[in-house]
């Protein structure tokens, strides 16, 4: 039986009669509505819900946009991404499509169902490790990221996520922004796994934790690899920071909500005048630098030079509401936007 989440004209923001696409509000509400129709097109799937029956399409027809194909895992051959394609009537040329996409990859998060739990699982523990690059089911994405671009070119797609799936966008940003192509991106609730220090109430202990985290963390990243990174004039992290992906966090989540602090702690390290410490800090984990170490390749996935981030501030029962996808869509959301640009340290 389908849960009322999973029906549009229940849960759906129908107040959006009208999309302007310059509206920061409506371009998150769409891009999350799309995220969404990729979880219901994988639940349609396991309940065989067809035709009249199936609750995924109204979640991107209400939107003018059309499912073009769909992403399959070749594991499980569950739906974990699909690729819309914008597709206005001809009444709507009147309206300024300014900002609109044509076409939106979307990738859905981890599906709390049996058909396609132990799939997902296994991915996050993928992530966990920083081996999602490895998967297949990331190889299947990344080629539909770079055929889509090749086709029609960057400035025409969009990528969106939830969770898992804002990991598998955010690799694929990454990927692509490595080779000079910076695609719009919207990641909802993107993990982020560290020690929770943004739990912790007391602000004087949480930065002091951070800076001694920084100090650490900078110290290791010299100690391991500061001879290799003093003949490399080249920095790939700061390579990354003309990509700002739009990350959306919400403190009550525990998966994501680190990027508050990763962001803000360093303009605080800026401000201190320990810039220079910071700059090594960010862009290292402790857990990478000891994988590298062992010889094994790793590039912690949440480590971002520059994005803009939106924190909402709506308060929340439970964990499960403050990680779903359904409250980025609401009318009324206490958000708080800021965009942060990485500053590399000139010699």
């Amino acid at each position: 039986m389908a849960s009322d989440r999973e029906d549009f004209s229940l849960s759906g923001p129908l107040h959006l009669t009208s999309v302007d696409w310059e509206s920061a509000h409506h371009r998150r509400s769409v891009s999350a509505c799309l995220v969404q129709g990729v979880y219901i097109l994988e639940r349609d799937r396991q309940l065989k819900r067809e035709g009249p029956h199936a609750l995924a399409p109204p979640w991107w027809e209400f939107f003018h946009f059309r499912l073009l194909r769909h992403l399959v895992d070749d594991a499980d051959f569950s739906i974990f991404g699909a690729i819309y394609e914008f597709n206005p009537p001809v009444s709507h040329c009147n309206h300024s499509l300014d900002g609109s996409p044509r076409y939106v990859i979307a990738f859905r998060g981890t599906l709390n169902k049996p058909d396609s739990l132990s799939r997902d699982l296994e991915l996050d523990l993928h992530l966990i490790r920083n081996g999602l690059h490895r998967t297949s089911r990331f190889e299947i994405a990344m080629q539909a990221v770079r055929n889509m671009v090749a086709a029609v070119g960057d400035s025409n797609v969009w990528l969106a996520g939830h969770s898992l799936g804002s990991a598998m966008a955010m690799l694929a940003g990454k990927t692509m922004a490595k080779t000079g192509i910076f695609l719009e991106s919207f990641l909802f609730n993107p993990p982020f796994f560290s020690a929770p220090i943004e739990r912790i109430k007391d602000k004087r202990l949480k930065h002091g934790i951070r800076i001694a985290g920084s100090v650490i963390t900078a110290g290791l990243t010299i100690a391991m690899k500061g001879k290799h990174q003093r003949n490399n004039a080249e920095d790939p992290f700061a390579a990354l920071s003309a990509w700002a992906p739009r990350l959306f966090v919400n403190p009550g989540d525990h998966i994501g909500s680190e990027y508050i602090g990763y962001f803000e702690h360093r303009k605080k390290m800026e401000e201190i005048g320990a810039g220079g410490i910071e700059r090594l800090a960010t862009k290292n984990s402790i857990a990478g630098l000891l994988m590298n170490a062992l010889g094994k390749e790793s590039e912690p996935l949440h480590l971002i030079p520059s994005a803009s981030l939106t924190v909402n501030q709506t308060p929340y029962q439970d964990f499960k509401q403050a990680h779903g996808i359904h409250q980025w869509w609401g009318p009324d959301l206490n958000l708080q936007s800021k965009h942060y640009k990485y500053r590399q340290l000139l010699s």
